[in-house]
């Protein structure tokens, strides 16, 4: 896990100087070692945060003659099976997954994609030939974020956006499952559609045995995302998904210590309790961090710094997901998450009231396909501010498919069946949970760490009805953004005072309520 860079063209020496002043800006996303190399045909940097082989691995990684260089953000989840049956030739310098992808990319060119499995972006520098050229991609949901600009021939790539700005006057987001080379531009190879239309390779089935493949696969997402070489833990909420997930790596657990959990929230709150119930059930080292109105106040600018979005529901979540990050780094490198279940097991409320089945079904797709610049990007940016890892098991390509294939209605929370009913009921028999945990209903993250209610007065006392209807019509005539609510013009004035550019706004990922 790491922050890279790169800039491919006829680069200057003022391009060097404000690139290694980019890398100093996200050190926070890799501390442990920096790096840029002047590869023929383009810088390549990266800081890094070290999690597999920790004691090599430093990047930019080269190829055994050196005429390919490599820098990666990501984990590559299969990438033992990947060096066995496809590198076998090949000499490896270190024991980074990230080398990995270096080499697949030899073998098979851009079809190196179709064999990875995980979370990256990156940027290969290839000067095998005259016809020199990088390749750059992100992974098909977008987990891991990259940016781009150009100009004056020349292209700009970042795993942050608020760095780009020193070198472009214009930023866009990377799309998610694409890849990008100068010769050919951007192209999709694997995108979330392509994912969700994949035949499933099961059948008809019973519940029951809908509801075991179901345990099977989330089982073996948790287990792929305990591969690492540092102290890894989880996030616990007290809520159904991320106490799934715990309870999981919590039994999975190849340490020879207790699985560390850890949650946050506000003085009485209920994630609090919820979670030290969960925690004493499975049998983790739970760690708690009661924060105050005072802490939260001081935390949204930045919130908002790091999370570079002024999306309401996005940065309400991301205050308690800054603090319980900031806790959970002090003892582990890598956390798991909850990320995903709502958007694949029909969570959110406003789905009760879609009882066409074909609208739930684009409604699930669609959301699936906006994650990358709101979940995730809450989830990575929080986490990395941190110099923390995320990994979030129930965004795993087979599960995705497996579950979006199954019947609508079977995700439906329709006739009076709690949300996530599927989900809750695959894991009744199993144990991993209590019941009341099981089936405790869903509240949002802000709502459960008492921040919302707490949030909203603040927006009532700082801003009045007529100041939210003049800027409402001044923005929306001067950047063509609609303000919808008053704590969205409170979180918009401060990103504008980091992010001033139209192009900024742009980028940001806008839910359906505000």
């Amino acid at each position: 896990m790491c922050g890279i860079a790169g800039v491919a063209g006829n680069y200057t020496d003022a391009d060097k100087n404000c690139f290694e002043n980019i890398m100093d800006i996200m050190n926070y996303r890799g501390p442990d070692e920096s790096s840029i190399k002047d590869t023929p045909i383009c810088l390549l940097g990266h800081n890094r945060l070290s999690i597999i082989g920790p004691d090599n691995g430093i990047q930019p990684i080269s190829n055994e003659d050196g005429t390919s260089w490599i820098v990666c953000n990501g984990e590559i989840y299969n990438y033992e099976h990947l060096k066995r049956k496809h590198l076998q030739k090949h000499q490896f310098s270190c024991n980074s997954d990230s080398e990995v992808v270096l080499h697949l990319y030899e073998e098979y060119g851009k079809a190196c994609l179709n064999y990875m499995e995980g979370m990256f972006a990156f940027i290969i520098s290839d000067c095998r030939s005259s016809n020199s050229d990088i390749f750059a991609a992100r992974d098909p949901l977008g987990i891991k974020p990259l940016y781009y600009g150009q100009k004056k021939g020349k292209f700009y790539f970042a795993s942050e956006l608020k760095c780009l700005y020193q070198m472009v006057d214009e930023v866009k987001e990377f799309p998610a499952g694409h890849y990008f080379t100068i010769a050919e531009g951007f192209v999709p190879y694997r995108t979330v559609h392509d994912i969700i239309s994949r035949k499933s390779s099961y059948g008809q089935e019973s519940l029951e045995k809908i509801q075991q493949n179901i345990c099977l696969l989330l089982e073996n997402a948790v287990k792929k995302r305990l591969m690492a070489d540092v102290p890894l833990g989880v996030l616990l909420s007290g809520g159904l998904d991320s106490s799934l997930i715990a309870a999981i790596a919590s039994k999975y657990n190849h340490g020879s210590k207790p699985m560390k959990s850890f949650c946050i929230g506000l003085k009485g709150s209920e994630d609090l309790d919820a979670a030290k119930s969960v925690a004493d059930y499975i049998g983790t080292d739970h760690y708690e961090y009661i924060y105050s109105e005072q802490d939260v106040l001081e935390a949204i600018p930045k919130v908002i710094y790091h999370l570079e979005s002024f999306e309401p529901s996005l940065v309400r979540s991301a205050i308690p997901s800054y603090f319980v990050s900031m806790l959970a780094a002090e003892h582990v490198k890598v956390i798991l998450s909850g990320e995903g279940a709502d958007e694949l097991f029909a969570g959110y409320a406003y789905m009760g009231n879609m009882p066409d089945e074909q609208k739930l079904k684009y409604e699930l797709a669609r959301v699936l396909d906006s994650l990358h610049n709101i979940n995730l990007q809450r989830m990575d940016r929080m986490s990395m501010a941190q110099s923390l890892e995320g990994r979030v098991p129930f965004l795993d390509e087979e599960l995705i498919n497996y579950v979006f294939n199954l019947p609508t209605e079977m995700k439906s929370p329709q006739n009076g069946k709690i949300e996530k009913w599927l989900l809750r009921a695959s894991f009744d028999k199993a144990e991993y949970l209590p019941k009341e945990v099981l089936w405790r209903k869903k509240a949002e993250f802000s709502e459960g760490s008492g921040t919302k209610d707490f949030l909203e007065t603040v927006f009532e006392q700082c801003i009045s009805d007529l100041e939210l209807k003049m800027d409402r019509e001044r923005i929306l005539k001067e950047e063509n953004i609609h303000i919808r609510s008053k704590q969205e013009l409170y979180f918009y004035r401060i990103f504008k005072t980091f992010y001033p550019s139209s192009s900024a706004a742009d980028t940001v990922g806008r839910w359906f309520v505000a």
